[in-house]
C-alpha cells in the first residue's frame, strides 16, 4: 500500500514598506492562492502577514505587520512624467534569491497586456530591467530611490521584457484599499479628492471637520507638522488613529495658510450580524482557535457559516453551512463588527464577492462567490 504524499508548495514574491506602522504592499497574485503568508526582511526576521485589502482587477494587495519598532517606509515618487529610456532599478526576490537588484530603463508607457487568468491589465510601465519569477510586488525605482511602479508581470517566452504598475495607480487606489476610517472606527467628517493635492471635496454638516473650521477648497499640506503632498499621504497619517485624537493641520485656502484642529469623533459600528442576516441570508459566527485546529487552520477570528443560502434549498448560491468566510470584496474580515463595516454600504441589488474556505474529507477548496444584497 502506498501512502499518500503531501506537498507543501510555497509561493514566493516581492513588497516594500508603505507606512512605519508595518503596512506592506505587493501584488495580489502573490497572495491570492495562499491561506498563511509571512514576510521576511533583510536581517532574516520574519513576521505573520495579515492582509488587509487585495484588488485582483488591478493586482495590488496591502499587508499589516506587528512589529516592535518603526519601519523605514519606502518614498513614494510619480510615474506622470516617466521618460523613455529613463533608467529604472528593480529590487526582488527572482527565483528564490533574496534581494536582488537589477537595473534596466524604461522600455515603454502605458502597455496593455493579458494575464494568464484572462485579467486585462493595462497603463502598465515596460521595463527591460531583468526580472524573473519572484520579483512580482516588488519596487521599480527611479535614480534618486523613489517608488514610480510595482513590478507585476513578465513575459516569459522573451528576455528582458517586464511590466510595473505605475505608481500613480497605487495612489488612485489605496485610500480606498486603506479604508481608515472604517479600520479605526473614526470620522472625520470630510472626503478628499483622489488625485492631485489633499483638497477637500465634501465637508458633513455638523461633523468633526466643520467644526474644526475646515473648508471645501481647502488643501491640507500639514498634519501634526508632516508635510502632505496628496490624498495618499493624508490617508498614511491617519493609520493607527483613535477616536479623540486631535490633528493639527495646515491648510492653504485660496492661496493664503491657514491652521485647523481636527477632533476625530468616534465611528458605531453596524450590527454584522444581523447584516450579513438581512441583506444574504447568512448567519455565521467567530471561528476560535479550536474550531481553526478541528479543520486543520491556523488563523483563528474568521467567519464559521451556521446556516447559509444553500441551507435554504438554493444550491446556486454555494454558500453552505461549515464554510468558512475569509474574505468579503478586497478585505479580510476579522469579527463580525468588520462584517459590519464592510456590508453596511451594500444596497439592494448589489453583489458582494464572498471568498470561502470549504472543507471536504481530507481536502480544502477556496471559492468565490459574488451575492446579490436583498
Amino acid at each position: 500500500i502506498r501512502r499518500p504524499r503531501t506537498r507543501q508548495l510555497k509561493s514566493v514574491g516581492s513588497g516594500f514598506v508603505l507606512h512605519p506602522a508595518g503596512y506592506i504592499v505587493t501584488n495580489a497574485h502573490v497572495v491570492a492562492r495562499t491561506v498563511e503568508r509571512n514576510v521576511i526582511f533583510d536581517n532574516q526576521r520574519e513576521y505573520d502577514a495579515q492582509v488587509i485589502a487585495m484588488d485582483r482587477e488591478q493586482d495590488l494587495a496591502v499587508l499589516k505587520i506587528d512589529v516592535p519598532q518603526k519601519l523605514k517606509p519606502i518614498r513614494l515618487g510619480q510615474s506622470s512624467d516617466l521618460m523613455i529610456g529613463e533608467t529604472v532599478i528593480a529590487i526582488g526576490n527572482p527565483l528564490g534569491y533574496q534581494h536582488t537588484v537589477t537595473a534596466g530603463v524604461v522600455s515603454a508607457l502605458d502597455r496593455r497586456i493579458e494575464s494568464g487568468d484572462e485579467v486585462l491589465f493595462d497603463g502598465l510601465i515596460q521595463t527591460d530591467a531583468p526580472i524573473n519569477p519572484g520579483n512580482s510586488g516588488g519596487p521599480l525605482l527611479n535614480v534618486v530611490g523613489e517608488l514610480i511602479g510595482i513590478t507585476t508581470a513578465i513575459r516569459p517566452d522573451a528576455q528582458n521584457i517586464g511590466f510595473a504598475i505605475p505608481v500613480d495607480r497605487l495612489r488612485e487606489l489605496l485610500p480606498a484599499m486603506l479604508d481608515v476610517e472604517r479600520r479605526y472606527r473614526i470620522r472625520t467628517g470630510m472626503r478628499l479628492d483622489n488625485l492631485g493635492q489633499a483638497k477637500v471635496q465634501w465637508v458633513q454638516v455638523g461633523g468633526p471637520a466643520e467644526v474644526a473650521g475646515i473648508q471645501v477648497g481647502d488643501v491640507i499640506t500639514q498634519m501634526d507638522l508632516q508635510p502632505v503632498g496628496g490624498p495618499i499621504d493624508y490617508h498614511i497619517a491617519l493609520l493607527g488613529r483613535q477616536p479623540g485624537d486631535r490633528i493639527a493641520l495646515a491648510l492653504n485656502r485660496n492661496g493664503r495658510r491657514s491652521n485647523a484642529t481636527l477632533v476625530l469623533a468616534k465611528r458605531p459600528p453596524p450590527d454584522g450580524a444581523a447584516l450579513l442576516k438581512r441583506k444574504f441570508g447568512i448567519e455565521a459566527e467567530p471561528m476560535t482557535a479550536k474550531m481553526a485546529s478541528a479543520m486543520g487552520m491556523r488563523q483563528s477570528g474568521w467567519l464559521i457559516v451556521t446556516r447559509g443560502e444553500a441551507d435554504r434549498g438554493d444550491r446556486q448560491l454555494h454558500i453552505e453551512r461549515g464554510d468558512v468566510i475569509v474574505q468579503i470584496g478586497r478585505y479580510q474580515p476579522t469579527n463580525l463588527e468588520h462584517v459590519g463595516e464592510l456590508l453596511d454600504p451594500v444596497r439592494p441589488g448589489q453583489k458582494a464577492a464572498f471568498t470561502v474556505l470549504r472543507v471536504k474529507g481530507n481536502r480544502m477548496y477556496r471559492l468565490t462567490v459574488n451575492l446579490p444584497a436583498r
